[in-house]
């Protein structure tokens, strides 16, 4: 059973609702009668019902059992603005703007707040709004969770070793979020990831904090906010099994792992590379992905307080279908 197969039988265990923002894009509509189909999540998408039956009905798209929501004309559209408002206080929001946010045509604020209320579990959107705009809104709604400020990203890699992490998979973050991370985020960034991994794989996560230099076999800034980091995570989350500075050959493989940090629970059998900052976790998995030949899951986002996740605009149906089940996952957990 491949891990996508293995995150669809988890979501279909407990069925979570997932919002969908974007009705007015035909893949998130065929995506809808796919997980519904498949028993992942109980699905509600939003925007004008009348229009959405016609889309549907011209595409020959079965929408049975999907709830449809117009959020202008929602019941509980007063409440959320009122909420809404008193969010966003501090920045001088007015009802007016409020509801003006809650009917946009996009329907991000709208389901953002859905998910706050605990109307929906999670919501998948991205596939014609900004990475930008989604998380926009899900900061303004969701937030972030307890002890948590950043909100960043990772991908599941199934690569062809089994040795490697959990007989081949491993968790890589932040590869699409955060440019330049200082310690508190990177510290943040792995606790959330560690999380994330005993939520999909089952397993406790063995956090690896990536460097160039492992154990201080060379002294530089960089190398120190890793060092900074990891105390930094271990106060945030104490008990978790944490190590650094690693090289990755010290975090992956046994033998040198033994060599460069004895006595090391991590080095030698992570299954969580934290990389100090974007420019080497995006080249990383691109690296593993595409010369390795590893399949890359995600990204996946973390760190908001409930689980809304961004796809990319060139995303197929089948994508849609996979972050909505990853997306139920997460509110299982």
């Amino acid at each position: 059973m491949s891990l996508v197969e293995q995150i669809k039988s988890k979501a279909g265990k407990t069925l979570k609702t997932v919002v969908l923002p974007e009705s007015y894009d035909e893949r998130m509509l065929f995506a809808a009668q796919k997980v519904m189909e498949q028993g992942l999540a109980k699905i509600v998408i939003l925007g004008n019902p009348g229009e959405i039956a016609a889309a549907a009905s011209a595409k020959g798209v079965n929408l049975t059992g999907v709830e449809i929501i117009e959020p202008a004309t929602a019941p509980r559209l007063d409440a959320y603005v009122d909420e809404l408002v008193e969010l966003r206080k501090s920045k001088g929001l007015t009802r007016e703007e409020a509801t003006n946010l809650l009917t946009a045509r996009d329907n991000l604020y709208f389901a953002g707040m859905m998910v706050r209320t605990g109307d929906a579990d999670g919501e998948v959107a991205g596939a014609t709004g900004t990475t930008g705009d989604v998380l926009r809104a899900a900061f303004q709604t969701v937030g972030t969770a307890p002890g948590i400020k950043t909100v960043s990203s990772f991908f599941l890699m199934v690569t062809k070793t089994p040795s490697f992490g959990e007989n081949g998979i491993l968790l890589f973050a932040d590869c699409a979020v955060n440019p330049n991370p200082d310690a508190q985020a990177l510290a943040e960034i792995a606790v959330a990831t560690a999380r994330n991994c005993t939520a999909f794989l089952d397993v406790p996560a063995r956090v690896a904090m990536l460097s160039f230099s492992t154990k201080g076999s060379a002294k530089h800034d960089d190398a120190d906010k890793v060092l900074k980091a990891l105390e930094i995570a271990k106060g945030i989350e104490p008990g978790l099994q944490i190590d650094g500075e690693l090289q990755a050959d010290a975090a992956l493989l046994p033998k040198v792992g033994e060599k460069k940090a004895p006595g090391s629970t991590v080095a030698g059998k992570a299954n969580v590379l934290i990389f100090p900052d974007l420019d080497a976790g995006n080249i990383a998995y691109k690296l593993v992905e595409r010369v390795a030949g590893a399949e890359a899951v995600g990204p996946v986002i973390q760190g908001l307080a409930k689980p809304i996740n961004d796809l990319s605009r060139g995303c197929s149906v089948d994508d849609i279908v996979n972050v909505v089940a990853i997306t139920a996952v997460q509110a299982q957990a």
